[in-house]
């Protein structure tokens, strides 16, 4: 069952968009976020006494490396300091912005409006629950109580705000195999699609295997598996034959991790195969990043990448010395052009593919 009046529309914060009107679009952001399910406190007395400073030049030193231990890191919770970062983007040639903050992770309708009258940059909603320890104590774990929930963000708006949910997701999955509540989250995004016609992100965990687990528990499950994005894939498949495989189900391939390079804390665990899970895996640089979209290019799968950055830490931001919103548009796109991508398929990548999953059907 589709919703009429959402039909061939995409919806906002501000409201119904024509689809053509969404221009050059990150999938994968967050403005506002509190990330501090991720806190890992450090064990050393350095560590411990810059855990919990305001981020600044005198411990920023630390804090790149050890970006989860410093609380006021994981908290991006300022409204003018998101407006003067996504108004870089803006200039820049952006006009679209899906924040993936749900729940568990602070979502704020009103202030995500806001940011879209100060930036005059469209931004989508996303709604649905997040990795399972981040969610508030005592919540149901029954499906079609979170898929009404999904279903009404979509339709009526968040807490009685009016403001409506574009997109079903992040669905937050930890690691593999799926627990029963995650398998409860996953089902119920089938049924939310199923009822308003959105797509559904995936926060894939942190295996090689959890992508391909998913993608074959939602086909299962009725979901249209083609409006199905996985996300992380720069952190989760590191060969290229995997990618391949994943992009033959017919699910869209995320690469939304630009900017971070070649490295993430211990704490965030990456490995090439289950079959050896003691070999620790690296980032791919943004360089590499670009020759792995060229190599599924090639093989026929331009329609199913997606690119973006998931800023989600002060870090990453420029005022605090990081890459910014507009990373992408700034210092990517070139080396794109470099390795031999087409002005048609970046197009096809930043602007149609995202347009034709934030469009309902």
């Amino acid at each position: 069952m589709s919703i009429p009046h959402l039909q061939g529309k995409a919806q906002t914060v501000l409201g119904l968009v024509s689809p053509d009107d969404l221009g050059i679009t990150l999938p994968h952001e967050h403005c506002l976020i509190d990330m501090s399910i991720w806190f890992d406190v450090p064990r050393t007395v350095t560590g411990k006494q810059i855990a919990r400073e305001p981020l600044s030049l005198d411990n920023l030193w630390y804090v790149r490396y050890h970006p989860y231990s410093n609380l006021d890191n994981v908290q991006l919770l300022d409204e003018k300091v998101a407006i003067e970062e996504l108004m870089r983007y803006r200039l820049s040639g952006g006009r679209t912005v899906v924040d993936m903050t749900n729940v568990g992770l602070g979502r704020d309708p009103l202030a995500l409006a806001r940011i879209s009258r100060a930036t005059g940059l469209h931004i989508v909603m996303g709604a649905g629950y997040y990795v399972e320890d981040s969610l508030p104590p005592g919540l149901t774990m029954n499906e079609d109580d979170i898929a009404r929930d999904i279903v009404r963000d979509i339709m009526e708006g968040v807490d009685g705000t009016g403001i409506r949910a574009g997109l079903i997701g992040e669905i937050g999955i930890m690691g593999w195999p799926l627990t029963e509540s995650e398998r409860t989250f996953l089902r119920a995004g089938a049924i939310a699609q199923k009822e308003t016609g959105g797509f559904i992100n995936i926060h894939t965990g942190r295996s090689p295997n959890s992508p391909f687990e998913v993608v074959e528990f939602l086909d299962r499950a009725g979901a249209d598996v083609t409006r199905v994005v996985m996300s992380h894939i720069d952190r989760t498949l590191f060969f290229h034959e995997d990618r391949v495989r994943l992009a033959r189900t017919g699910c869209m391939l995320e690469y939304d991790l630009f900017a971070w390079e070649g490295w993430m804390p211990e704490s965030v665990r990456m490995v090439y195969s289950e079959d050896d899970p003691t070999r620790r895996a690296d980032l791919p640089n943004d360089a590499a990043r670009v020759d792995h979209l060229v190599a599924l290019i090639n093989d026929g799968f331009v329609n199913q990448l997606l690119v973006s950055h998931d800023h989600n830490s002060k870090t990453r931001l420029c005022r605090y010395g990081g890459p910014g919103y507009a990373h992408l548009l700034d210092n990517v796109v070139p080396i794109m052009r470099r390795k031999g991508m087409s002005l048609e398929q970046i197009d096809t990548i930043m602007v149609q593919s995202p347009k034709r999953l934030l469009t309902f059907v």
